[in-house]
């Protein structure tokens, strides 16, 4: 059963941190931030995808966390967002 996967970093070195995005890109997960993604994925997946991040982080400094999300709580998901008007000429 596949549920809702979120996935956030915090990684220091840029190639690194554009494989990390790749990866999850790769899993079928949308970017929602710059450094967060979000998808279906079910446990074996999700796993396989714990284990590829690992690899990749290895000895690196980084933090990446993976959060499965039950459906009520995906219901209670509350985006806030705000784009200035273009400028006037």
């Amino acid at each position: 059963m596949a549920v809702q996967t979120l996935v956030i970093y915090d990684i220091v070195d840029d190639r690194l941190r554009t494989k990390i995005s790749e990866t999850c890109k790769d899993y079928g997960l949308q970017r929602i931030q710059y450094s967060a993604f979000l998808g279906d994925l079910n446990r074996n997946r999700r796993e396989e995808l714990q284990q590829r991040l690992k690899r990749l982080l290895g000895k690196k400094e980084g933090n990446i966390q993976i959060y499965p999300l039950c459906d009520k709580d995906v219901a209670l998901r509350v985006e806030i967002q705000y784009k200035p008007p273009p400028p006037r000429e």
